[in-house]
């Protein structure tokens, strides 16, 4: 199951911290940021798309050393909506960190400067997203199915956080529509 069904079912189950609201302010939050810096959503999902390719591999070192339940305190301590450098540092040491900067601003065609400067909201974006699927009464408790399949190793290629949020995107506006609709 990709990461995408992992995100609708932590939206559609009561037991997890997905919501619509979560994936609507992640949504705004990105549209902010294209407001931002100038430039269309679909730059903004492919920074996003090459920080979460980023998060994936720290994240799966924490998971190797730490084990699962450091990697979802992790997740839980920096998610969010808001600028947090706390998150860029906890994840990426600052030679990491400009390696991102500058292959985002070869992929985007953004300043490796601007995209530095996205990083501390970034992050904390990208782990919101994977926080989708904790548990809802218990964020500590082990099962998060949304971060492990983010965290997948076995190479399927089936992970993209750009993708998740275009489509998280549709379905929110879809969802919307539906009940903004008139009934027949």
């Amino acid at each position: 199951m990709g990461l995408f069904d992992q995100i609708l079912g932590a939206v559609a189950n009561p037991n997890q911290q997905g919501s619509l609201g979560q994936l609507g302010g992640i949504i705004n939050t990105v549209q902010q940021l294209s407001d931002r810096t100038g430039t269309d959503p679909s730059t903004i999902q492919s920074v996003l798309s090459i920080v979460g390719g980023q998060v994936r591999s720290a994240l799966q070192d924490k998971q190797a050393t730490d084990g699962n339940e450091a990697t979802q305190t992790l997740v839980n301590q920096y998610a969010g909506t808001s600028p947090n450098p706390e998150a860029v540092d906890s994840l990426f040491s600052s030679q990491i960190q400009q390696q991102v900067a500058e292959v985002a601003a070869q992929r985007t065609g953004l300043d490796a400067g601007i995209v530095q400067q996205l990083l501390p909201l970034a992050v904390p974006l990208v782990l919101k997203f994977l926080q989708s699927g904790a548990n809802a009464t218990n964020p500590q408790a082990g099962g998060n199915p949304v971060l492990n399949s983010f965290l997948d190793a076995d190479g399927d290629g089936d992970v993209d956080i750009a993708d998740a949020i275009q489509m998280a995107s549709r379905y929110v506006h879809e969802t919307v529509k539906l009940y903004n609709s008139p009934l027949p």
